[in-house]
């Protein structure tokens, strides 16, 4: 009897050690789980920012000019009269014919004084890639004046850039690289390093006047020289 009471004690102290050890070790698992959890939570966030001077590619001048009279005939002629003038004045200064389209027209009668009216608008459209002849042919516009085309507000040579997706991905790359070392200054202030991104969020790309120049609503051109932006928000891990 003696024997086998033995053997039940020594049965259960070793049941209770591996329970022991058990707990042991995975109290340290769940501590060591813990530790690492709120490691992940450590974190900064941070802004990067990169910026880009460019040059428009594309020249769009969208031109409008009207003619008034009594007589539909005559008022059709001042009008056929106006768009080839307009015509001559861009090929005159090297430009192809296809570089002028018709972007509509529209034909109004009214009764001025007891007498018919009839008001004439015609638009056309300029676009050419040549920028640096569009930008002669808006500083000469007055030549349009002189040979009897009036043209009406809202008439403005317009630069675009057109080439966004070539320089996005290095922009991002720089944006990112900026939020990098914003996150080790602060890292470095604060006595901690820098590890991967948590998360990472691409800002919006503008495009805007790169000195902050403009032109107005009559016939002045805003500016070809463009400033690409963008602003990347990244979650960095600290270690």
């Amino acid at each position: 009897m003696e024997g086998s009471t033995g053997k039940s004690r020594v049965g259960l102290l070793g049941s209770a050690a591996i329970v022991a050890a058990g707990l042991v070790v995975g109290g340290y698992l769940l501590g060591n789980g813990l530790v690492r959890a709120h490691e992940a939570d450590r974190s900064v966030t941070v802004r990067g920012l990169a910026e880009r001077n460019v040059t428009a590619d594309l020249a769009t001048w969208n031109l409008s000019y009207s003619e008034q009279g009594s007589d539909l005939a005559e008022v059709q002629a001042a009008i056929a009269r106006d768009t080839q003038a307009t015509r001559d004045y861009f090929t005159g200064l090297g430009f192809p014919a296809e570089a002028l389209q018709p972007a509509g027209a529209g034909v109004s009668q009214s009764m001025f004084n007891g007498l018919p009216r009839v008001t004439i608008n015609q638009r056309l459209q300029f676009r050419t890639t040549d920028v640096a002849r569009a930008r002669r042919a808006v500083a000469r516009q007055f030549d349009l004046v002189r040979a009897g085309v009036q043209l009406q507000e809202g008439s403005r040579m317009t630069y675009s850039f057109t080439k966004l997706n070539a320089i996005k991905p290095p922009m991002v790359a720089e944006a990112t690289r900026d939020a990098r070392a914003a996150a080790e200054q602060f890292a470095k202030d604060s006595g901690t390093g820098v590890g991967g991104i948590k998360s990472a969020s691409q800002g919006y790309f503008s495009i805007d006047a790169r000195d902050g120049e403009g032109g107005d609503s009559y016939g002045v051109a805003d500016t070809p020289f463009k400033k690409v932006r963008v602003v990347t928000t990244v979650d960095f891990y600290l270690r």
